[in-house]
């Protein structure tokens, strides 16, 4: 029988090491930079100047900052609203008992979600061209009086933006709602049919209690994703968000002034406002959900 051996005090840190240099280096260093730069103005990577709150007094009478910010609100709001209904419906469909090709269904509806975004804007962009895209033709073909000539790009630029983001992200939201769906306790719809409740009171004050946690964290999440949006605009409008700037977003505008103009500081500036915006929201989320389980 061999006898037990502890292993040396020095293993634990030894196993964790990796994890610790790479966040040190990747993420821990890279925030407070960011940081540091925000109190400062930049020239260049070897020319800095610290000006303290100058770069978040001049952000708050920013127009071009308050332009981007109506923008990205819109567009998340938009989407949220739009993305968190579609998703929830989807699941509830592949709910069903009853549903034949469940599987094929599920694996089409989630399939646009493995697409990465510059695929999306590749496919969306010649979608909503003038006269030869999809698009307008097939709404033609439903209706003749649709003009092959309507202008999405330059003048329903969000709409574009909004439909191309929930058919790219509804499709892995689906699939929460749909595990979500699957834990909901048949003995309660069971109860409340007998009860003589309709598909819409069991949906209502059955399912939509149970799943009110996965619903929170997904709307947060979303909510979050698309405050950071940037690939999806960048790609399909370019670095100036379409005609009039109705694509142009925060990040958008973090990384013109950043790489563009080179000034990292109010750059880094925009940054830390947005992530403590989020910050907010996601503990004012949090807030709200725990109160709701304490009722």
């Amino acid at each position: 029988m061999t006898s037990y051996r502890p292993h040396p005090r020095w293993a634990p840190w030894a196993f964790i090491a990796p994890f610790v240099v790479l966040f040190a280096v990747f993420t821990a260093w890279p925030l407070l930079r960011s940081l540091q730069l925000a109190f400062e103005q930049t020239y260049g990577p070897q020319t800095t100047v610290f000006v303290g709150l100058k770069n978040f007094r001049y952000l708050a009478t920013d127009p071009l900052f308050w332009h981007a910010v109506t923008n990205t609100l819109q567009f998340t709001l938009w989407t949220v609203g739009l993305q968190v209904p579609v998703a929830l419906c989807l699941a509830l469909l592949l709910n069903r008992p009853n549903l034949r090709g469940r599987a094929g269904f599920r694996l089409i509806f989630f399939s646009p979600s493995l697409v990465g975004l510059v695929f999306v804007a590749m496919l969306f962009l010649p979608m909503f061209e003038k006269r030869t895209g999809l698009v307008n033709i097939w709404l033609h073909a439903l209706w003749p009086a649709w003009s092959l000539d309507f202008p999405w790009f330059e003048t329903y630029t969000m709409t574009a933006l909004v439909l191309a983001a929930v058919w790219t992200g509804a499709g892995l939201m689906m699939v929460y709602f749909l595990a979500a769906l699957q834990h909901v306790p048949a003995e309660l719809l069971e109860a409340a049919q007998m009860d003589g409740a309709g598909p819409l009171q069991r949906f209502w004050h059955v399912v939509l209690p149970e799943i009110r946690p996965v619903l929170g964290l997904m709307s947060l999440l979303s909510f979050v994703g698309c405050m950071q949006l940037f690939e999806l605009s960048y790609l399909m409008l370019g670095d100036s968000g379409s005609a009039g700037g109705r694509g142009f977003s925060i990040v958008m505008y973090l990384y013109q002034m950043g790489f563009t103009t080179g000034d990292l500081g109010y750059a880094s500036a925009i940054g830390w406002v947005l992530a403590l915006f989020l910050m907010a929201i996601a503990f004012l989320q949090r807030r709200l959900a725990r109160r709701q389980l304490e009722d």
